[in-house]
């Protein structure tokens, strides 16, 4: 399973209107998902009729046992969920604060909460409230032009959310996105992935391909309306970017964050080092990180290439201190290895501390994840004990 959980580099701005969406969809679900889940439908419900009589056309079930099946929010989808054979502007709003299940809700919930905060910082408060509900309608559309007859409601957020997706695609293609891999009992940890290879997955793998080998009646998840939703958050960040009217949206957002001093710009900077392999920039910068929750915001492996950049460097006490704030921040992390290794290869450039760097390399090798590390560890190790046997 892989499962994203985060995003870095996040703005330090406090996204409003993105929680408001979040806390809207989940009151809709506990004050009328939930009990009507569980309530049986009112009889003298005029749409309970229309219900059985489309359930009845599809199959060749007996009123009173769907009847049987069905509940009171059953009826509440039907009304409000968006159908395209029964074009309602009202229901394409309604449909978007609708889920089915607590999965359905938590999965949406998540990927908003993800990705969400960083877009509303570009458009702004009420332009990313516009762009949300733009995207949705554009998703329901898109999902209604594939099934213009269908009677089956359609009910999510996640439209408005791919939308919200795109947007993120284009504008920050240098972020990465901490996705969990569980695969019980050989992987269970956690990786940053830069964001467009993460997006590009969503958007291919997981709706366009199942799009291409399924009718959009024949699944579960509206695969088209996600693929209608990204395009359209896609169309309006480059819209943004290229009309003259509208570069304002983004450029007053973006000056905004220019002038803020706070750990966003740190990172943002040393992510896109990395990225364009200017260690000596990167490794400067991020010796500027005070605590341990900016440090957190980067990869085992991209601390440890920071430490094994200034140790090639000669700046060997920097290094060190590299390696063990990353020991001291992340005790158990099975990425560890290279850093006790690194450690100790650190504390051999200082005079009397080889009993300190043994211990570091006994600590590599008790953690080593490849066979390589391990005979690294072992060969400092045997230099250590040569060069002391020579001494004695």
């Amino acid at each position: 399973m892989l499962l994203p959980i985060g995003d870095v580099p996040n703005p330090k701005t406090t996204p409003y209107v993105n929680w408001l969406l979040i806390g809207i969809n989940i009151a809709v679900f506990l004050a009328v998902t939930l009990p009507l889940s569980v309530a049986r439908p009112d009889l003298n419900d005029p749409a309970l009729l229309e219900y059985l009589k489309l359930l009845g056309a599809r199959g060749s079930w007996p009123a009173p046992l769907i009847y049987e099946h069905i509940s009171a929010y059953d009826l509440v989808v039907f009304k409000y969920g968006f159908r395209p054979a029964e074009f309602s502007l009202l229901s394409m709003f309604t449909a978007m604060f609708l889920h089915a299940g607590w999965m359905h809700l938590a999965g949406n919930m998540l990927f908003l909460w993800i990705y969400g905060d960083n877009v509303e910082h570009r458009l702004g408060h009420v332009n990313y409230l516009i762009a949300y509900l733009g995207a949705g309608l554009a998703a329901t559309l898109f999902f209604g032009l594939f099934v213009p007859d269908s009677q089956i409601p359609m009910l999510g957020a996640s439209g408005a959310i791919s939308g919200v997706l795109g947007f993120y695609f284009l504008w920050f293609p240098h972020n990465r996105v901490k996705v969990f891999v569980f695969l019980f009992p050989l992987i269970m940890t956690t990786f940053l992935i830069p964001a467009r290879i993460v997006l590009g997955v969503y958007l291919i793998i997981d709706n366009l391909l199942p799009f291409m080998m399924t009718t959009a009646e024949g699944s579960g998840v509206a695969h088209g309306a996600h693929i209608g939703g990204f395009l359209a958050g896609l169309g309006m960040a480059l819209a943004i970017d290229r009309l003259p009217g509208l570069q304002r949206v983004k450029a007053s957002a973006s000056g905004g964050s220019r002038k803020r001093p706070g750990s966003l710009n740190i990172v943002t900077d040393i992510v896109r080092s990395m990225d364009r392999n200017d260690m000596a920039h990167a490794s400067t910068r991020f010796a500027e990180l005070d605590s341990s929750s900016q440090r957190g915001q980067f990869s085992t492996a991209d601390i440890v290439a920071i430490g094994e950049y200034l140790l090639a460097s000669g700046a060997a006490d920097k290094a060190l201190t590299v390696f063990r704030r990353l020991i001291a921040d992340r005790p158990g992390d099975r990425g560890l290895d290279r850093a006790y290794l690194g450690a100790g290869r650190a504390l051999l450039h200082a005079d009397g501390s080889e009993t300190s760097a043994w211990h570091y390399f006994l600590a590599a090798i008790d953690l080593a994840q490849t066979p390589e590390i391990a005979e690294d560890a072992r060969r400092y190790m045997r230099m250590i004990e040569s060069e002391s046997g020579a001494g004695g």
